[in-house]
This record gives C-alpha cells, sequence and structure tokens, in this order.
C-alpha cells in the first residue's frame, strides 16, 4: 500500500465521521414527534475490487548437448603399382648380366584427416508479454430499500 492509498483511506474515514455527525444530528429530532418531515437514510453495498500480481509458474530456457553421428563418403585416390610381364622373342642385347638392378617407384595414397570447428546455426529468443481477458466476479450485494405502509386512509404520494 502506497503513501497516496494511505491518503486516500484518511479521506474516506473523515468523510465518514462527518455523515455520521450530520445523521446524529438529524435523528435527535427524530425521537420526538414528526412535524413536517421523516428522513430515513437507505444504503446498499457496492463491490471493491482489487487486483495484484501472483507468480502462477516459470519458464526455463536452456541448451543441452546431444551426439549425432555423421557418416560422410569422402573420395580419396591411392596409387597402385601395375606389373607387366611380357614374352619378348630372345633378342640379342650388347649389354651383359650385371649385379643386382633396383628400381625405386613411390606409392602414395590420400589420408583422410577430420577436424571439427564449432558454428552458429540458430538462435533462440524469449520474451514476454502481457495478455488481457475479462474475468467475471460473483458476489451477493445488499441495499436497503424503502417500504411504505398504508394504515387507514392515509394518502401517499410518491415522487421519485
Amino acid at each position: 500500500m502506497g503513501f497516496f492509498d494511505l491518503f486516500a483511506e484518511e479521506e474516506q474515514d473523515k468523510e465518514k465521521r462527518n455523515n455520521e455527525k450530520q445523521r446524529q444530528v438529524r435523528n435527535e429530532g427524530q425521537d420526538k414527534e414528526f412535524a413536517n418531515e421523516a428522513h430515513l437514510d437507505l444504503r446498499e453495498e457496492e463491490l471493491d475490487i482489487h487486483k495484484h500480481r501472483v507468480e502462477t509458474g516459470d519458464v526455463e530456457l536452456h541448451k543441452q548437448i546431444v551426439e549425432e553421428e555423421k557418416e560422410v563418403n569422402v573420395p580419396v585416390s591411392h596409387d597402385q603399382v601395375i606389373i607387366e610381364q611380357r614374352a619378348v622373342d630372345h633378342e640379342p642385347t650388347e649389354e651383359p648380366i650385371s649385379a643386382e638392378e633396383t628400381m625405386h617407384i613411390p606409392v602414395t595414397a590420400e589420408r583422410v584427416d577430420v577436424e571439427k570447428h564449432t558454428v552458429v546455426t540458430g538462435e533462440v529468443t524469449a520474451n514476454k508479454r502481457s495478455v488481457e481477458e475479462t474475468e467475471q466476479v460473483h458476489d451477493v450485494l445488499h441495499k436497503e430499500v424503502a417500504e411504505v405502509e398504508k394504515h387507514g386512509d392515509a394518502e401517499v404520494i410518491n415522487e421519485d
């Protein structure tokens, strides 16, 4: 409750006390026989509706890590050494048979190296908004109503 609410409450209390004093002054003369006028206060109840905010739940936004197995086909190449032998028709040669002779043929192949890097793939944003609805409130209110009873030949004129 804020300062202004307290101030408004004090004003309402002061107004109620003034109204009570006025009623007391009017009612003092009513105990005696009525000369020309009678006074009756009528009251009724009204609803005082106040709203307040309460926490009804919450939302957590978080991320978790999941694993996904990925299979990727990568084309790779490698060298093959093809050895072919063929028969020749015993052709004569001038070269003598010598010591061992070695031929070196390098063979290569592609190997796959896998590394990982992180990229941003999306974004999640959370916002709150206030939605206004209408809620029906039901209550029973009491009201004072004046009833006029006639006895005998009394003539009553009702002016509203």
